[in-house]
């Protein structure tokens, strides 16, 4: 659509609420759709309140002049924007921060747009943990916001970090996963071309010195703040494991592989978290109708 009215509907099986029109010029986007997934019962608002709204689940393929005006057009409607944050980097894509001048257009915000399909996929609206650069530039003296931009930077490379080990884990694990495989097919030639050796005398042998040999599988890996999902659906997302894994103390995020199906990672502020998580749900089955065809999930420490 050129030019339209952009007409807020609630999803399918919530209640009705009054009917927003909004006035949108030359934006191609619908707010009406599948109610989500009952695995995603979330609730209206979340986090402590104040004035930025943050927005994850947007679609990544929208190029970023025409999401952020798109943004600013639906929330505009519900107060003053004081600035408004979209970026296109890898991390960060699909996610976008709104900041208002006050509390209360921030709660009506979530409260009316959460659920609601943009560009065909749901929004996911919550308050941002931390508050924005705009607001403590506003607030603030100069001091103030040096300090919280030099926290934000921290942070930010801190993330940047554990995502680079999470990465070096995965490779290494691969490395080794293949040395194994290699290992065993050559042990496999050897008995076939070898004629028995004879079992040597007690105290003579010589303990392993292969790669293989040195790894430490996956269900020994001593426990640590962040856990390691494999085989659960390729469906599922970050919404729908933050639903399972976020219900244990301490639960902080999950992150999914770029390109990679079917792994994660799950963060905990304190390795007692991560440890009662992998108990509670090492084996549980995902997937299917009420787990009938779903199947279970393997969940271990992240190798350091």
């Amino acid at each position: 659509m050129n030019t339209a009215s952009l007409r807020l509907q609630p999803p399918n099986g919530t209640s009705a609420k009054p009917q927003r029109n909004l006035n949108c010029k030359n934006l191609h986007i619908t707010t009406s759709g599948p109610r989500p997934s009952n695995r995603l019962r979330m609730a209206a608002v979340e986090g402590q309140p104040n004035n930025t709204v943050y927005i994850r689940n947007l679609e990544e393929r929208v190029k970023l002049p025409e999401l952020t005006s798109t943004l600013t057009e639906l929330f505009s409607e519900y107060g003053a924007i004081v600035d408004l944050v979209a970026k296109k980097n890898l991390h960060a894509k699909g996610q976008a921060f709104v900041v208002f001048d006050n509390v209360d257009s921030a709660t009506r915000a979530i409260e009316e747009i959460q659920g609601f399909d943009l560009y065909d996929k749901p929004m996911r609206l919550e308050y941002a943990r931390t508050p924005s650069d705009a607001t403590v530039k506003a607030k603030g003296s100069q001091e103030e916001y040096e300090r919280h931009r030099q926290r934000r930077i921290k942070a930010r490379e801190s993330r940047q970090e554990r995502e680079r080990q999470e990465q070096e884990a995965l490779r290494q694990k691969r490395g080794a996963d293949a040395a194994g495989r290699e290992d065993a097919e050559m042990g496999v030639d050897q008995q076939q071309q070898q004629p028995p050796i004879k079992k040597p005398l007690k105290g003579a042998g010589l303990k392993s010195t292969s790669a293989a040999g040195a790894v430490v599988p996956d269900e020994y890996l001593p426990p640590n703040n962040i856990l390691f999902l494999q085989n659960f659906p390729e469906d599922y997302d970050v919404d729908e494991l933050s639903a399972v894994f976020g219900k244990f103390d301490g639960f902080r995020e999950v992150r999914l592989v770029p390109g990679r199906r079917g792994i994660a990672f799950v963060e905990y502020d304190k390795e007692a978290g991560a440890v009662k998580a992998k108990e509670a749900t090492s084996g549980m089955v995902l997937g299917g109708e009420g787990g009938a065809g779903g199947k279970p999930i393997k969940v271990t420490f992240q190798r350091k």
